[in-house]
C-alpha cells in the first residue's frame, strides 16, 4: 500500500436544499503522509477515438481506458514517477463533481474473507479510471462499481459524487464489497477515515447502492454483529484507540460547529453519519470546518492557553493537507456557470479558497505549473510561503491572517457573482474563453494581494527575532 494512502483526510457532503443557495456541495482535505507532496491544478481536454491502457506505478493495477471520455480538472502529485498520479478532484464537463478518496479501513473480521486485491483499482488511479466517464453521480457510484466487482480494491476508500441534484458517498471496504448512500437533500454528512454509513435499506434502489452479494457475504460469515438491524459501519468498520482520538474527533467538531445544540462526545463511537441543521450551509462553513483546528476549545494545539488537552487529537487542517476544495453546483444559475471548484493550496487554517469555473480551457500556469522544490511562481508555494509565516507566529499574527482571508472572501464571491453577471448573453465557446480568462483574473488578483500579505508579515517577522536587546538610550 501507498505510503500517501496511509494519511488521513476529512470530507463534508451537502445536499441542496441544505445549502444556503440550493447548491449541491462535496468537500475535502487531500491530506498526504508528508508535509510536502506538491500538487498542481490541470484541465485534461476531451479525448475521442483514444486506444491506451492506464499502468499505474504504485501497485502494478492496469486497465483499458475507454476510448472516448470527458474533458475533466484534476489536482495530481507533480511527482508522478515516485508518487503516483492521484487526480484526486475536479469537474467534468458534464457537471459532474467527483472527490477521491477518504482513506477508510474495514475490519479483520471481513478482510478475512474478502482480502485486499494487491493490484486492483487504488487511489492513485481511481479519479483518472471514472471521472472523465461518467454522466451523473449516481452513475459514479454504478460505474466505479463495475471497476471494483472486475478488478478489485487494494485499500479502504471513501468517493464523494455530485451533480446538480444529487450527492453520493460511497465506501468501498474490502476487496470487493462496497455501499453508497444517497445524501437527503436537506441533510449533510461529514466523514474522518473511518467507515461513516450506518443503517442500510436494501429495499430504497432511490438513496443505497451496494456491491453484488454483499447480503449473502455478511450472512453466509457471520458478520452482523448487532442483534437487530444491518448495520454496514457496525459491520465491516473499526472501532477503537485510533479512531478515538485519529477520526470521531474531527466528526465531532464539524457537527458541533453546525449543531451547537448537540451535546456530544469527541470520542463518541456513535457520532450519526446523516445530519440535519437549521442552519443554511454555505461554502464558507465548509471552508471553516476544513481550515480548523478544533477553534475555541480545549483541544486547539494553536491556543495560547496551556491546557493539557491541547494537543490530544489530530487537527483537520494539517501541515499535510496538499490541497482542500469545495465542488460546488449551483442551481441558481445556468448549468454552463453552475460548477465552481473552490480550491486551497496552502494550509487550509491559513490560505484562502480561490474559485474556479469548470466551464474552462485550461488553467492558470502558476497553478498549473508547480516545481518539485520553493519557487517564487507557483501558487502551490506562494500559499505555502504564507502558511510558515503565519504559524511561525500565531499568537502576532492570527488576527492579521483572519482580517486577510476575510477580505479575501468578500472579494472572491463577489468576483464570482460578477462573473456570472458579465457573462449573461454568452454561451458555447464564447462563454468558455470568458469564464477560462476570468479564472486566470482572479489567480492574478489574489497572487498580488497574497505577496503584498506576505511581504508585510515578512517585515513584521524580522522585530519578533529573539536575537535582540534594547538598550537604555542614557547608558
Amino acid at each position: 500500500m501507498n505510503e500517501k494512502h496511509l494519511s488521513a483526510c476529512t470530507s463534508v457532503l451537502v445536499g441542496k436544499k441544505a445549502s444556503i443557495d440550493g447548491s449541491t456541495m462535496i468537500a475535502r482535505n487531500d491530506d498526504t503522509f508528508l508535509p510536502l507532496t506538491p500538487q498542481h491544478f490541470l484541465m485534461h481536454p476531451a479525448v475521442k477515438g483514444r486506444k491506451e491502457t492506464w499502468k499505474s506505478n504504485q501497485n502494478g493495477f492496469e486497465a483499458p481506458m475507454p476510448e472516448n471520455g470527458y474533458r475533466y480538472q484534476e489536482t495530481p502529485n507533480v511527482d508522478v514517477a515516485k508518487e503516483g498520479v492521484y487526480a484526486e478532484s475536479g469537474f467534468n464537463e458534464k457537471n459532474v463533481g467527483m472527490s477521491a478518496t477518504e482513506s477508510v479501513y474495514g475490519n479483520e473480521r471481513t478482510l478475512a474473507y474478502d482480502p485486499l486485491v494487491k493490484n486492483g483499482v487504488a487511489e492513485d488511479s481511481l479519479q483518472s479510471m471514472v471521472l472523465p466517464f461518467i454522466d451523473s453521480a449516481r452513475d459514479g457510484v454504478r460505474y466505479l462499481g463495475e471497476l471494483i466487482k472486475k478488478y478489485g480494491s487494494p485499500e479502504g476508500n471513501g468517493v464523494l459524487f455530485n451533480d446538480k441534484d444529487e450527492v453520493w458517498y460511497m465506501e468501498i471496504v474490502t476487496g470487493h464489497h462496497w455501499v453508497a448512500q444517497r445524501i437527503p437533500d436537506d441533510a449533510y454528512a461529514i466523514t474522518a477515515n473511518q467507515i461513516a454509513i450506518q443503517e442500510v435499506d436494501f429495499d430504497d434502489p432511490d438513496n443505497f447502492m451496494y456491491s453484488e452479494g454483499i447480503q449473502e457475504f455478511v450472512e453466509k460469515y457471520h458478520l452482523n454483529t448487532d442483534q437487530h438491524g444491518w448495520n454496514f459501519r457496525h459491520i465491516f468498520g473499526t472501532d477503537n484507540e485510533k479512531d478515538r482520538f485519529y477520526n470521531t474527533p474531527r466528526v465531532w467538531f464539524g457537527q458541533r460547529y453546525l449543531n451547537p445544540e448537540i451535546d456530544q462526545s469527541p470520542i463518541s463511537s456513535d457520532l450519526p453519519f446523516i445530519c440535519r441543521t437549521e442552519k443554511k450551509i454555505s461554502v464558507e462553513d465548509i471552508e471553516y470546518i476544513l481550515s480548523s483546528h478544533y477553534n475555541e476549545t480545549n483541544f486547539d494545539p494553536l491556543s495560547s492557553m496551556d491546557h493539557p488537552e491541547k494537543t490530544r487529537f489530530r487537527p483537520i487542517s494539517m501541515n499535510r493537507t496538499q490541497n482542500s476544495h469545495v465542488l460546488q453546483i449551483r442551481n441558481d444559475v445556468s448549468e454552463d456557470r453552475a460548477a465552481i471548484m473552490w480550491l486551497n493550496f496552502g494550509v487550509p487554517a491559513f490560505s484562502p479558497y480561490v474559485p474556479f469555473f469548470a466551464n474552462a480551457n485550461d488553467t492558470d500556469p502558476t497553478y498549473a505549473n508547480t516545481p518539485l522544490h520553493c519557487d517564487d511562481t507557483s501558487a502551490y508555494w506562494m500559499y505555502r510561503k504564507l502558511s510558515v509565516l503565519v504559524e511561525a507566529h500565531y499568537q502576532q499574527f492570527s488576527q492579521l491572517d483572519k482580517d486577510y482571508l476575510t477580505a479575501a472572501k468578500e472579494t472572491l464571491r463577489a468576483h464570482v457573482q460578477n462573473s456570472i453577471d458579465d457573462s449573461e448573453g454568452l454561451s458555447g465557446a464564447e462563454l468558455t474563453d470568458y469564464l477560462t480568462e476570468q479564472n486566470y483574473t482572479i489567480v492574478k488578483e489574489m497572487r498580488i494581494t497574497t505577496e503584498q500579505f506576505i511581504h508585510h508579515l515578512f517585515e513584521e517577522s524580522l522585530t519578533l527575532s529573539k536575537l535582540t536587546y534594547n538598550m537604555d538610550k542614557n547608558l
